[in-house]
């Protein structure tokens, strides 16, 4: 498995989101994105994880930012969680994980000491040229904005 770093170009992607429309990174050329991927909506780590981007999304956004949630879950999960815990940023389905796959985020990982196959928990920000400014594997999903916030100069 294949890590991404900074100064790579982010692998380009077109995802259905939670409404069953297509997102497309190519399409958001010319502002940064955070891309973050999460094992499964409607778990506490990851609507602890998307409650604090929500919590953040405005002061992202005005400092120029689009937030991207990707997660194997399909499209009705996905509006199910958003509603369900009043998320506003945008969550994509990747069933087959070849995104996940393509940034390094799935793969081996420890869940409970043995080594599994699964999503790592990973967030990369992506430039306005499409080249990977950040990129972070294996993050806590408590405190994990907070941290990226900081990272980025936000707070």
């Amino acid at each position: 498995m294949d890590r991404l770093s900074p100064g790579d170009t982010a692998p380009d992607f077109t995802l259905s989101d939670d409404t069953g429309s297509e997102v497309s990174l190519a399409d958001l050329r010319g502002r940064k994105v955070i891309v973050y991927f999460y094992p499964a909506a409607m778990t506490p780590g990851c609507t602890k994880q998307a409650c604090d981007f929500t919590e953040s999304l405005e002061s992202l956004r005005g400092a120029g930012y689009e937030v991207l949630g990707i997660s194997p879950d399909a499209p009705a999960k996905l509006a199910t969680f958003r509603e369900r815990d009043g998320l506003g940023l945008r969550l994509l389905s990747d069933p087959d994980k070849a995104v996940m796959t393509s940034y390094g985020a799935f793969g081996e990982k420890k869940l409970y000491g043995k080594v599994v196959q699964g999503v790592i928990r990973s967030t990369f920000v992506v430039d306005e040229d499409g080249k990977i400014e950040v990129a972070q594997y294996n993050v806590k999903a408590t405190g994990h904005v907070a941290k990226l916030r900081r990272d980025l100069g936000l707070d």
